[in-house]
């Protein structure tokens, strides 16, 4: 099968969240199944185009009457086989040749990004022509992408098409149903379809233009993140008001949770901490324990149970209710409980100073502002549980990385953490993580509150659920094979 994966990022390229780790882990599994896969994103700015191979001759982009041109990069995926999953770079320097992704510090969403990523859908159709290779199946990813296919159904699969397209159909994937991509519609010329495609199409918002909208009617098959995501999204308060569209859609809407890379998220291969472990010999997580007290300031003291966060300072991710003023928030739990805090992270301006000032006055809560790599590791190794109160999530990536490190999840139980984690039963044992349902500093505090004292109380019962949450399965395999089956359903449906 021929399957084009049309993504604003993709690792190790461009990233800003999950979306680039999935869109190339992915990719690789689905080639190591045997498939040819390959990857179009646009040539950003921080890409170095020394690192890529010109294809020889500019190409042109039929927009709203006028043509871009551009140029096409290509690499190859690196560390895999040689030729394994192919990757292409739209190169559009007024549009792509710019800091940032979406936006930059001084414009946070680019006034332009409707026009931006118009033209890179339709551009993707010319670079299979260029190339001369045609998908079975053409895979969008969120909101950017959602055009693409736009443009399959209303212009490269019409009777008085080209026909080249004819085969193809369109799969898109919804990773963030709260970043749906709407602009004025005074955009919609530039796309260079008649305004019947901007009713029928369904990106009519309210007199906005909504990107996601339009892909959400028009891709042959839709999907999120996690079948209880795929749920939640269905309903009013989850919906972000398109839960009426996806119910529209619901024959042919499915969620498929994300999987994980254990080439790189797997404390038995893992360069990035101190010492690799294993669930037969855990030694290795109590050096990463040590280590990170030690790079964060913390007391080094191993009895003591550290809850680590590596998270993006959102209202998405709880921040609101857990750094606030309210009882029961991150000041309440470092003084009313032994125990110790470690957070990595970035984000909203209030946030981050309100860390800083609780890091200065509280000797077991320390934090790092801004990202690592490596210390996204360490978190994940050392800490004994993991807190992600998430006000919405529809996957989450981290819960899988800790279980997968022995780390416990303190989640709330929505979205794809309802799909991972399995709560704590004291009467059993049972369970990988503590659970809780209304997202307020109270709910937080017990459940907390809860973890710890299974720490004192039930050591026996959290080096079980240690064990049992390192031996899940959250390879990209089983969900790999899921995605085949929606793309047969896709092409069973239009043959």
């Amino acid at each position: 099968m021929k399957i084009l994966m049309v993504a604003s990022e993709a690792v190790p390229w461009a990233k800003t969240g999950g979306l680039a780790d999935v869109v190339s882990s992915l990719s690789i599994t689905l080639a190591n199944l045997g498939h040819d896969v390959r990857i179009v994103i646009p040539r950003y700015y921080s890409i170095d185009r020394g690192e890529l191979k010109l294809l020889p001759g500019a190409m042109g982009t039929p927009m709203g009457g006028i043509e871009e041109w551009s140029a096409v990069y290509t690499a190859n995926m690196p560390n895999t086989d040689k030729n394994l999953v192919k990757v292409y770079f739209i190169d559009h320097e007024i549009y792509f040749g710019r800091d940032g992704i979406y936006g930059s510090p001084s414009e946070s969403d680019f006034s332009d990004n409707s026009r931006r990523f118009f033209f890179f859908c339709r551009a993707v159709f010319q670079l299979c022509r260029k190339i001369e290779w045609y998908p079975d199946i053409l895979h969008a990813h969120d909101w950017p992408t959602s055009p693409a296919p736009v443009y399959l159904k209303f212009a490269e699969r019409v009777p008085q098409s080209s026909g080249e397209f004819k085969n193809t159909v369109s799969v898109l994937t919804i990773h963030n149903l709260g970043y749906q991509g709407i602009y004025s519609k005074d955009n919609f010329n530039y796309m260079g379809l008649g305004w019947d495609v901007f009713y029928n199409a369904g990106f009519e918002d309210w007199s906005m233009l909504n990107m996601l909208k339009a892909g959400i009617y028009s891709a042959d098959k839709v999907n999120t993140v996690s079948p209880n995501y795929a749920k939640e999204t269905k309903i009013q308060a989850h919906g972000f008001r398109l839960d009426g569209v996806l119910r529209y859609r619901s024959a042919d809407y499915t969620g498929i949770l994300n999987g994980i890379d254990n080439k790189v998220w797997n404390p038995e291969k893992d360069t990035y901490i101190p010492q690799t472990y294993s669930a037969k010999d855990m030694s290795g997580k109590a050096k990463a324990k040590e280590t990170l007290q030690k790079e964060f300031g913390l007391p080094r003291d191993p009895n003591v149970p550290v809850i680590g966060m590596v998270t993006r300072l959102t209202e998405q991710k709880g921040v609101g209710d857990l750094f606030g003023p309210a009882y029961g928030s991150a000041w309440s739990i470092c003084r009313d409980m032994d125990v110790q805090l470690a957070l990595l992270g970035t984000g909203e301006y209030w946030c981050e100073n309100e860390i800083a000032s609780l890091a200065a006055r509280l000797s077991n809560f320390k934090a790092k502002i801004g990202y690592s790599e490596k210390l996204s590791h360490l978190v994940e190794a050392g800490s004994d549980f993991f807190l992600m109160p998430s006000r919405y999530e529809p996957c989450g990536l981290n819960q899988m990385y800790s279980l997968a490190y022995g780390t416990l999840p303190i989640v709330r139980r929505t979205g794809g953490l309802v799909d991972t984690v399995e709560n704590y039963n004291e009467q059993t044992g049972g369970g990988t993580g503590f659970m809780f349902d209304q997202l307020n500093p109270s709910s937080i505090y017990n459940t907390v509150g809860w973890a710890v004292w299974a720490w004192y109380n039930r050591r026996d019962d959290i080096e079980k659920m240690r064990l049992r949450g390192m031996s899940q399965d959250f390879t990209w395999e089983s969900s790999a094979l899921k995605y085949m089956e929606m793309y047969n359903a896709a092409l069973k449906a239009k043959s």
